[in-house]
């Protein structure tokens, strides 16, 4: 069984097809989604990352996708997955220059680096730079 998964924005659709495993992190802490998961509404912790996993049985197990989210929703209904972010970016259309600039300018807005580390701004740069591979 697999699952099939929408990545909604209020612009567009940033990514729909299916899946084995929804990775996520939400404010209850990390979740993860197979065929059969009971439903679950969750809020998606500021800044985090999002993987989607394949189907399994497939020859190249891994993460399809990996994407960085500022902030939004996860409803699972029905063998059904649906990630609704306010912005979100995919690993493949992430700057990483972009993203280091954007991280250095919220950190340096945020003032302290308290204020920094709980910044949406700061945590979204940052897990655009993770969904890359890159250190944050």
């Amino acid at each position: 069984m697999t699952l099939h998964v929408e990545v909604l924005m209020p612009d567009r659709s940033l990514w729909s097809g299916e899946a084995g495993l929804v990775i996520a992190k939400t404010l209850d802490g990390d979740i993860g989604v197979q065929a059969g998961h009971s439903p679950v509404f969750g809020i998606l912790s500021p800044g985090s990352l999002v993987r989607i996993r394949e189907v399994p049985g497939d020859d190249n197990p891994g993460d399809v996708v990996r994407l960085a989210v500022r902030d939004g929703f996860l409803s699972v209904t029905d063998d059904r997955v649906s990630v609704l972010a306010s912005s979100g970016q995919l690993s493949g259309e992430v700057d990483v220059a972009e993203a280091r600039a954007d991280l250095e300018s919220a950190t340096t807005d945020a003032g302290s680096s308290a204020a920094a580390e709980e910044s949406p701004e700061v945590r979204y740069a940052r897990a655009r730079l993770r969904a890359v591979g890159e250190q944050a």
